[in-house]
């Protein structure tokens, strides 16, 4: 049977803006990584104040993605799609006014909040739109365009910052957002709610962003007494979030998709594995590449580029072979190598040569686009249509918690090792130490990540 011209077109159009969306935020993200040294440098920020410029973005983003994912299941995630790409562009021009330290954290907060709207629907759209059979295919063209933006930021950021000044990234990605505003206004037609009717549940939407934020606030303030004290009140407030959820019919977020759904509960915590082993990975190599090895934030780009280009080359291979193959092989494949990866950066020393370090890019990129595109094709096919949005949102939060927790494990070993002040050649050597701890950790996470990637069960069938 054909397929309606229609359906196929607006498949194709839902495809292009999901896309431009995945590539846009990553982009932004490691574009940022790669100015940080010049941003500090203009600033004046000590090294866990310029830890903040991202990971403001990533707590602002985790905390409101399930919400959001819930409210755009009940209202149109089109609708809710359009509000982040707006709310983002707008931060980002506020970002690149930004005098202050102070104001570019607000703001990058200001830019999480917008990205929670759109990681929350981008792909709930996609899923909408595209059948169980050919939806490996398309996830896995989403996600090397994500891979793609965090191949180009390195590359556009460290151009930009050498050119142009830090500032110029941030009014690139305000320009970039425009265009995908006007592609959803003039190309994508229809609105998709798969709860459309239902009640949003506002008290449990408060208790677990309050729950989130207390836990990975205090997760970023430790080792100080008062960090250890706000992640105990974080996980009591996560208790009482699923005590409620279990009470009331239209939840924001069914417990029942975790108690009773293996698929989607071990997959989550496969993707949360893996990000908070990972993300802080291109942080460090940024400061590793400029701060000991002297390149400057266009050839660290050029190098640190590596990862995502083979990411970018893997993850439709992967996306695709999942709709044959069971997701949780080919995952736990990339996780194991992607582990392998950080055993070798735990190696890293000033005087690494450079080959060992592209070498080990490449590992990683090959380990990681493997396992990301089968991962989310298993959460979004283990759940019924009305949770595409939630799912989508829970998968999101599961990325920004984790890169929340590697960033915040970074901030943690800075504050041990480092302390407040600025890196400079004295302290390059506890620079080092706190890298290479921060591999071996991320290392080990990495290989139990595998187990739980194994232990989630079939797909098909």
């Amino acid at each position: 049977m054909t397929e309606h011209p229609t359906n196929l077109v607006n498949k194709n159009v839902a495809l292009m803006i999901a896309g431009m969306s995945s590539f846009l935020t990553p982009f932004t993200a490691s574009s940022v990584n790669i100015a940080l040294p010049s941003i500090g440098g203009e600033l004046l920020l000590n090294a866990l104040e310029l830890s903040w410029v991202a990971t403001a973005y990533l707590l602002a983003a985790a905390i409101l993605l399930v919400p959001f994912g819930r409210i755009a299941d009940i209202h149109g995630r089109k609708r809710i799609f359009l509000f982040g790409m707006t709310f983002d562009a707008v931060a980002s021009l506020m970002c690149a006014i930004s005098h202050s330290g102070t104001w570019l954290i607000v703001f990058r907060a200001m830019q999480g909040l917008g990205g929670a709207m759109i990681f929350g629907t981008g792909i709930a759209i996609l899923t909408s739109v595209f059948p169980a059979q050919g939806r490996g295919r398309a996830l896995g063209i989403n996600v090397a365009a994500v891979y793609t933006g965090l191949s180009a930021g390195p590359l556009i950021g460290g151009f930009l910052t050498e050119r142009l000044g830090w500032r110029s990234i941030f009014i690139l990605n305000a320009f970039l957002g425009l265009i995908v505003i006007v592609a959803v206004l003039w190309k994508l037609k229809g609105e998709w709610a798969g709860a459309k009717g239902e009640k949003f549940d506002y008290n449990g939407a408060i208790i677990y962003s309050l729950a989130m934020v207390t836990i990975m606030y205090g997760f970023s303030v430790l080792p100080d007494l008062k960090g250890g004290g706000l992640i105990l009140i974080g996980v009591c407030g996560v208790a009482a979030f699923v005590r409620w959820e279990l009470k009331i019919e239209q939840p924001v977020l069914s417990i029942g998709l975790f108690r009773d759904n293996s698929v989607f509960r071990f997959s989550n915590l496969a993707a949360l594995i893996n990000y908070s082993a990972t993300f802080a990975v291109t942080f460090l190599l940024s400061l590793y590449l400029q701060y000991i090895k002297g390149f400057t934030p266009e050839h660290a780009g050029l190098i640190l580029a590596i990862q995502p280009i083979f990411q970018i080359i893997c993850s439709p291979i992967a996306g695709n072979l999942s709709d044959r193959i069971e997701p949780r092989i080919l995952a736990s494949a990339g996780m194991a190598v992607t582990a392998a990866g950080l055993v070798l950066l735990t190696f890293l020393s000033s005087s690494t040569k450079l080959v060992f370090i592209m070498f080990t890019l490449a590992i990683l990129g090959f380990g990681f686009g493997f396992f990301s595109s089968p991962n989310i094709n298993a959460v979004m096919s283990s759940v019924e249509k009305k949770f595409y949005g939630v799912a989508s949102g829970m998968l999101g939060t599961m990325r920004l918690t984790g890169q929340m927790f590697s960033m915040g494990m970074t901030l943690l070993l800075f504050a041990l090792y480092i302390g407040r002040v600025q890196i400079t050649p004295e302290n390059y050597q506890l620079f080092l130490t706190s890298m290479k701890t921060a591999f071996t950790i991320s290392a080990l996470l990495c290989f139990g990540g595998i187990f739980a990637s194994i232990a989630r069960g079939r797909t098909h069938g």
